[in-house]
């Protein structure tokens, strides 16, 4: 047999580690490591699977340290950068092949409500009634500026997510004349955590309160056009550049500018129907804890979770939802009309179309 040698051996090892940095999967990655101890000492000791998370997904940078979760006291022990080797290489796996799934889990405020509770964000989170409830949406205070902005802030299924696509259902009056959609006509998106933990205790909405100033955002999104106009009672689809891993939990919508005056009173509105964002949940098998007296956010693993999930998948992710769309044409026959049509159930005039999960394309 000719002789083997180790080439990134002979190499400098400011040389080697550059080589071994161009991996861009966890998993080649793992499979260096695995080769000679020389290879293990590189990739392991020089933490390149996380430089490798933070180059992907750079909000990962907040994370100062890792804690890995042990159900079974007979588990070898391993030093900590071992354990950030092995939790990192399974966090980056984790945000590319965990199952999608919808990542709203709650609202915390609105910067403003018209009608409280009747028009409360929490008509936003259910999209099964938009027909024969006419309350069940979000509307703004109205103002004479149309360029003022609205922000809608969420709590997200867990502290760690990856978010990939926001979806924003203007909301269509088809009990005022001419059913005009008060859509807003840009938005923009930021994900982060709160300032204090303790602070989130308090009830915005109850108080009828803005918490704008209660979070630190990590990231910002572009600023999206919304469409507008005659035909756009309809989900509008908002996929990020990038997947974003939201470190934290809380998303911000900021509805930018105003399209359409309420001919009652000659303000403009924002009303939203519903908003969904799509993403990867990585609880259990990945939690963050928030120190809020050393500044520190620490990374914790479940190797068994992990498993679990990688060999079970999530059949219960992206579950039906109902989604109004505009018909082809609108009647715009006024509230006598509007209230005909939800008494007798649309039995002709005005007719839904409904999006399933299947009419989707999913990263």
């Amino acid at each position: 047999m000719e002789t083997q040698i180790d080439f990134l051996q002979w190499l400098e090892p400011d040389m080697a580690f550059k080589i071994l940095t161009c991996l861009d999967d966890s998993a080649d990655l793992i499979r260096a490591s695995a080769v000679s101890r020389c290879w293990q000492n590189i990739v392991v000791y020089n933490g390149l699977s996380k430089e490798l998370c933070v180059r992907k997904y750079p909000q990962l940078a907040a994370i100062t340290r890792v804690v890995k979760q042990s159900h079974d006291e007979s588990e070898p022990s391993y030093d900590l950068v071992e354990i950030e080797h092995q939790a990192y290489a399974s966090l980056f796996r984790a945000l590319k092949s965990f199952p999608q799934t919808y990542c709203i889990a709650d609202p915390v405020s609105a910067s403003s409500t018209d009608n409280y509770p009747e028009e409360s964000i929490m008509n936003t989170l259910d999209p099964r009634e938009k027909i024969l409830h006419r309350e069940s949406y979000w509307s703004s205070k109205g103002s004479d500026d149309p360029e003022a902005p609205e922000t809608l802030i969420y709590n997200l299924t867990a502290k760690l997510c990856v978010i990939t696509e926001i979806n924003l259902h203007p909301f269509q009056a088809l009990f005022q004349m001419d059913c005009p959609i008060y859509s807003s006509k840009a938005v923009r998106f930021r994900m982060g955590h709160p300032k204090s933990w303790s602070e989130l205790d308090y009830d915005f909405m109850e108080a009828q309160e803005c918490a704008d100033d209660k979070f630190i955002w990590t990231y910002t999104s572009p600023i999206y056009p919304v469409a507008t106009g005659e035909f756009e009672n309809r989900v509008q689809r908002f996929k990020l550049p990038e997947p974003v891993v939201c470190v934290g939990g809380f998303l911000q919508i900021e509805l930018l500018g105003r399209v359409q005056v309420q001919a009652a009173d000659g303000k403009y509105y924002i009303c939203v129907a519903h908003v969904q964002a799509i993403g990867r949940q990585l609880s259990p098998a990945f939690g963050l804890e928030f120190s809020e007296s050393s500044d520190s956010v620490s990374l914790k693993y479940d190797a068994e979770q992990f498993a679990h999930i990688m060999k079970n998948g999530n059949n219960s992710s992206l579950s039906t939802s109902l989604l109004p769309v505009q018909p082809p044409r609108q009647l715009a026959w006024g509230n006598l009309q509007d209230f005909l049509h939800m008494v007798q159930a649309h039995p002709d005039g005005v007719e839904y179309e409904w999006v399933d999960d299947d009419e989707f394309e999913w990263i």
